[in-house]
């Protein structure tokens, strides 16, 4: 038998065993007198580095001293802010999946699969192409959408009319100046 085989006697670690650091156990070990911590302030106390992200010793943290940038349309803004809108949109190639001459609704997007749940208002969006004369009962349209699927022999209903936007009231009171 050869001598490299692997037999309960010849059992061992594939590295060798590390020993634990033992602070404070004299000059000699190379880790006594202040056990590799320095002399004196916060980081040679005990529970000093217990500290919570982004603390910087009492001086003002640095996600303070920047600016904020205020009102529910800036990206710091929750939980409205630009990107977190408040329809769920689905595309035009997305409706492909009905038959021809059935009806969209929100409860019908559920049912194929295309959303999770109808809590959110839904949007059509204008990506893809469609072939299929269909009914389209949503939320929200937009343009390129509404005249692709009117474009191929269908209909779009909005469920709820939506809110007129608001004008801005410095440049019309601008207009009205110039007018005058």
């Amino acid at each position: 038998m050869a001598s490299d085989e692997l037999n309960l006697h010849s059992l061992q670690p594939a590295q060798p065993r590390k020993d634990r650091k033992r602070v404070g156990r004299g000059q000699g070990s190379g880790k006594g007198r202040y056990s590799g911590r320095g002399i004196k302030g916060q980081k040679s106390r005990s529970g000093s580095h217990k500290m919570r992200a982004g603390f910087e010793g009492g001086q003002m943290p640095i996600y303070m001293r920047m600016g904020k940038l205020r009102g529910s349309t800036s990206k710091d803004a929750m939980p409205i802010g630009p990107f977190r809108t408040q329809t769920a949109p689905v595309n035009v190639r997305d409706l492909d999946r009905f038959d021809a001459g059935a009806e969209v609704t929100p409860e019908a997007l559920v049912e194929k699969g295309v959303l999770k749940n109808t809590k959110i208002d839904v949007k059509i969006l204008g990506m893809g192409e469609i072939s299929k004369k269909l009914t389209v009962r949503v939320h929200a349209i937009s343009a390129t959408a509404r005249e692709k699927i009117e474009g191929a022999g269908g209909t779009v209903e909005l469920l709820r009319q939506p809110k007129p936007e608001k004008k801005k009231k410095k440049k019309q009171a601008k207009k009205e100046a110039e007018q005058a």
